[in-house]
Formats: structure tokens, sequence, C-alpha cells
């Protein structure tokens, strides 16, 4: 079979480098979880660690991960400034919320590569709460002061001493994940995309989010479906035949 990317080494160096300056959105990659760390090495493998990145596409325009996260915790700040009882109960009951594993806690930016999984909604409860105890409009979220606690988990019954997080004064630690969990009225798949604009669905494809929450709604929906895969074009060409399995999901 004629390998129809052969016309990049005919060009002169001036358009090879042009084309090295080209980024194409390749794939939707979807929920990763676990896998994060087989995804990178399978792309690293295929494209180069600097041949290929992770991007959204927002509003019609493809933004890096950093632009896209805003408005995942603008969702979390609306959906939590129009609930004043679910605030109080957090402030006065809770002293941290974490994801899937309570060393969550001592994480407060959303880039990630040290973990197993990301985790973002309890870095954006963190967030949104923090700005209310500094709000006086909200009296009901009082600044507290920097330190640890022994934290009752309200999901197991153990104890752990982490940080408290600024605003919360309660000694509950709170599980933030799946319907199960004692935090699941903050979960992903459960507070919806603030903005109409940034809801997209995929026919055909069903992961865990369609089925919580407001499901394709929800600002869950919002991050795995804006999700792409942008891959430098000589990179994408050199991959020769694999450019129809762009992920390498399906072997080479």
């Amino acid at each position: 079979m004629v390998d129809r990317s052969e016309w990049l080494a005919s060009l002169p160096p001036s358009a090879a480098a042009n084309l090295a300056e080209v980024w194409i959105p390749v794939a939707l990659p979807g929920f990763s979880g676990r896998e994060k760390a087989d995804r990178q090495a399978r792309l690293d493998a295929r494209y180069g660690p600097d041949g290929w990145r992770p991007a959204h596409l927002v509003r019609g325009r493809v933004v890096p991960p950093a632009e896209a996260i805003r408005e995942y915790e603008e969702a979390y700040r609306v959906f939590l400034r129009d609930r004043r009882p679910l605030v109080a109960f957090l402030a006065e009951h809770c002293g941290n919320v974490y994801d899937d594993s309570v060393e969550n806690v001592f994480d407060d930016t959303y880039e990630q590569p040290h973990t197993a999984s990301n985790h973002y909604q309890d870095i954006a409860v963190r967030r949104v709460i923090a700005e209310l105890a500094d709000d006086l409009e909200w009296p009901e979220v009082e600044p507290t002061e920097p330190g640890e606690a022994e934290l009752l988990d309200l999901g197991t019954g153990q104890r752990h001493r982490v940080p408290r997080a600024h605003g919360f004064r309660g000694d509950a630690l709170l599980q933030i994940r799946e319907p199960e969990s004692p935090g699941f009225m903050l979960s992903p798949a459960v507070v919806p995309v603030h903005d109409p604009a940034l809801i997209t669905t995929l026919p055909g494809r069903q992961e865990w989010y369609h089925l919580e929450g407001c499901g394709h709604l929800s600002v869950e929906a919002f991050w795995q479906m804006s999700k792409v895969v942008e891959v430098r074009y000589d990179r994408f060409l050199a991959a020769g035949a694999a450019r129809a399995d762009p992920l390498g999901s399906g072997g080479d």
C-alpha cells in the first residue's frame, strides 16, 4: 500500500518546518481515569513527548486544559452560590473534601502529573469556599486558621489528620465521588455546566458520567466530551498507516 505521507519528503525544508508548527486535533479521547499513565506512554511512543498535547474544544476554539479548567471551576462557583444551605453545610460541618483518595487534600492545583488519575471536583469546591470565606456577603462561611485537624471521614468512619481547608470549620472529611459517597451532591456528574454553549455530546459514546446526575448536561460531561488530543502535523504524517488509529488504542 502506498504511504500517502511520502509527499512531505519531497518538499523543501522550509515547508517541513512550517508543518512542524501546525497542530491538529486528531481524536476525542474521553475519560482516562487510571489509564492516564498508559495513554500518555502510548502517545509518547507514537508521536514523541513533544509531538502531542492534551487540549479542549471550548466554544469553537481548541484551548489548553488550563483555559478549559476555568470553565469547570466556574460551574462549581455558580452551583454553590445558588445553594446557600449546601455552602452552610460545608462550612459548618466539614473540614475538607476529597475525591478518590484522602491524599487528594494535599493537592491545590489542577495540574497533577504525579497522580494515578486526576481529581478536580475537590479542588474546585475548596477554591470556591475559600473565596466565600473572604466575602462579607457570605457570613455563613468564616475564614479559618491554617493547620491540620483530626477529621472524621463520613464514608468510612476513620479519622485522618489532614490540613483544614480555608473556610471549612467543621470536623468531617467529605468524599465527593460515586452515588454511594456522602458528597455525591457535589459530584461533577451532578453539577450542571453553567453555559449551554459548552454542552456537547457524541452519539454512541456512553461513559460513567452519562449515567449519573444530569448526564450530558453536567460539568463532567463538558470536561470529558471537550477533550481532544492535538498532534504536530509532521509527527502525525510520520505515523504512517497508524494515522487511522490516532490514539493507538487498537494497536499499530
